[in-house]
């Protein structure tokens, strides 16, 4: 790419090239991590087991079904841009922060794994607001103010279903 190609102002939006590659990484790295995050979630809807089976394997498909529009709303993002966003699992896995889990867990586990999950989410979303903040890009942080919003009420309601009586006395 050229000098002259990096200043010239992406057409619709006003960004730089360099501007845009900036955020379209970022996108695509929170993109990534969420499609394993999204399959994690499948899998443990699928196989979750115990007393607590009714509860997490609804709230882990209310989840599922969260993410998968996410992702779509992440994906689109990145064509708003005039980029394609990565596609394959295998880009999926290279690029994610967030690794499978190939073990069985119990329910517990499970939403811990997920709490963990959400923080690596979190901090990805933080760093697309970052970057979008630096370019004055306001779609972007509006959509991540929202996804952040929303992960974490629900990293609150799954940390509290995981606090025992006692330690809620304590």
């Amino acid at each position: 790419m050229d000098s002259l190609e990096k200043a010239k102002p992406f057409a619709k939006l006003g960004f730089t090239h360099l501007e845009t590659a900036e955020i379209v990484s970022a996108l695509n790295k929170l993109l990534a991590s969420y499609h394993v995050h999204y399959q994690k979630l499948r899998n443990f809807h699928w196989n979750v087991v115990g007393p607590d089976f009714f509860e997490i394997h609804e709230k882990f498909e209310t989840q599922y079904n969260i993410v998968k529009l996410n992702i779509d709303e992440v994906a689109e993002r990145i064509r708003v841009f005039g980029k394609k966003p990565i596609g394959t699992l295998t880009s999926y896995l290279e690029t994610s922060k967030i690794t499978e889990i190939h073990d069985p867990l119990t329910a517990t586990e499970m939403v811990k794994e997920i709490l963990n999950d959400f923080e690596i989410l979190l901090n990805q979303m933080n760093d697309v607001s970052s970057a979008a903040e630096n370019i004055k890009d306001r779609g972007t942080q509006d959509m991540m103010n929202s996804f952040i919003r929303q992960m974490e009420k629900t990293h609150w309601m799954l940390t509290a279903f995981m606090k025992t009586e006692k330690s809620v006395l304590s």
